[in-house]
């Protein structure tokens, strides 16, 4: 029987909805701590926690008297953090947070991190030149060629592209990059469970270029590596007005998508739930994942809400799926890391 997988859970900004929804996971998920499958480490501001635990009416302690994750203050921070207000303090506290969280699983102290939302503005204004977590997590790692994946339910997209203005896109799709999306989705799939995948790619120009007539990159630089993998179930160019229809008719198991844009507003789309009546949130779902760092992170696929925060309508649904996913990640990855172990044990006895 595996150990507990721990889960670092970072707050994100203190002044947006972070802390509530933290607050509202834990406790639901409390019963994957209660019978062993999970450990929950908070990494954040201890004050913005327990504010919005008080103010939610949240007990500190479940039944048994046992809490419901163990706190770790990254602070002290010394400016005060105005609640739905973007600020270099909250800006700190954030990064602060993912940095001691990534430096716990590094060290094997945790075995995933789950990241709430954070405001790129309040972490330039901090001094963190990053443009999110993504590129946070790059430079904490050392490792410069991270790749986003987009999960909602059962539909997932990885992106070639994600934080560039879209007239350096073309550039940045190049045979080594569009390699290094393929192999790092492939084995994603393989480490949720899905044993022969099924990856659409979609075209960066409108219907694939028209055979070199809307633009030549999907035949001269896409195609030919799409044939590469060919045999292991990668598919494509297909044009980006319509691969992701076959997605959610459940033709792939996941798409490739060019750029930010293109793969984000499909399940983003999809994932956040409005009600027609008076045209707000009902619900949001659908998890961001960080693929091909030597850590794993998953997170929440929504912002800072500073509109909302402080209120107590924030939805923890896409933590929680966040959460979910980092736990299936991690099974997939100690599967294949036992099934890896035995494979070699013949060989290493015969020896």
């Amino acid at each position: 029987m595996h150990a507990p997988t721990r889960l670092a859970f970072t707050m994100g900004d203190p002044a947006g909805i972070g802390p509530e929804i933290i607050a509202r996971a834990t406790r639901r998920m409390a019963p994957l701590r209660r019978d062993g499958t999970a450990e929950f480490i908070v990494l954040g501001s201890a004050e913005a926690l327990q504010r919005a635990e008080q103010a939610l009416g949240l007990p500190p302690l479940d039944d048994a008297g046992q809490p419901f994750y163990r706190l770790v203050d990254v602070g002290p921070v010394d400016a005060p953090v105005p609640v739905g207000q973007v600020s270099a303090a909250g800006g700190e506290w954030a990064y602060r947070a993912v940095a001691q969280a990534a430096a716990r699983v590094q060290a094997g102290e945790a075995d995933a991190i789950v990241t709430g939302p954070l405001s790129k503005e309040a972490l330039h204004l901090a001094g963190h030149l990053f443009e999110g977590h993504t590129e946070l997590l790059a430079h904490l790692t050392g490792q410069r060629d991270a790749v986003m994946m987009l999960a909602h339910g059962e539909l997932r997209v990885t992106h070639v592209t994600t934080h560039c203005a879209l007239a350096d896109v073309p550039r940045r799709i190049t045979p080594q990059r569009l390699r290094r999306v393929f192999d790092v989705t492939l084995d994603a799939l393989h480490a949720l469970g899905v044993q022969n995948p099924r990856i659409g790619v979609a075209g960066l120009n409108p219907h694939c270029g028209e055979g070199g007539i809307l633009g030549t990159e999907d035949d001269a630089i896409v195609a030919p590596v799409v044939a590469e993998y060919a045999t292991r179930g990668i598919s494509g160019p297909w044009p980006g007005d319509t691969i992701f229809i076959k997605l959610r008719a459940q033709q792939f198991d996941a798409v490739v998508a060019m750029f930010h844009d293109q793969g984000h507003i499909p399940i983003k789309l999809l994932g956040f739930h409005v009600d027609p009546a008076t045209g707000k949130w009902q619900a949001i779902s659908g998890v961001n994942i960080t693929l091909g760092l030597p850590i794993l992170r998953t997170s929440v696929d929504h912002g800072t809400a500073f509109d909302i925060a402080g209120k107590g309508l924030a939805n923890e649904d896409s933590l929680v799926e966040a959460a979910e996913y980092a736990l299936k990640l991690v099974s997939g990855q100690r599967a294949a890391a036992v099934a890896a172990a035995a494979a070699t044990a013949p060989a290493a006895l015969s020896s």
